[in-house]
């Protein structure tokens, strides 16, 4: 079974800010504000190698507490 990382704008600290803008959620899809993006681990490496590349935008989801 492969792991997967979900990432919701819902629990994201940074919804509605500038942020979401330069997100990379936002970079790579054509999506509407609040829906999930889920990505499994071979996945999130490429996205990891693109942003060290400079080729994405880093991802800005921080899961909000309480």
């Amino acid at each position: 079974m492969t792991a997967s990382l979900s990432i919701s704008c819902d629990d994201c600290i940074a919804r509605d800010t500038d942020a979401c803008a330069d997100c990379v959620v936002s970079f790579i899809c054509d999506r509407d504000p609040g829906d999930a993006v889920i990505i499994d681990v071979v996945e999130e490496r490429a996205v990891r190698l693109l942003v060290q590349a400079g080729l994405v935008p880093a991802l800005r989801h921080k899961k909000k507490t309480g």
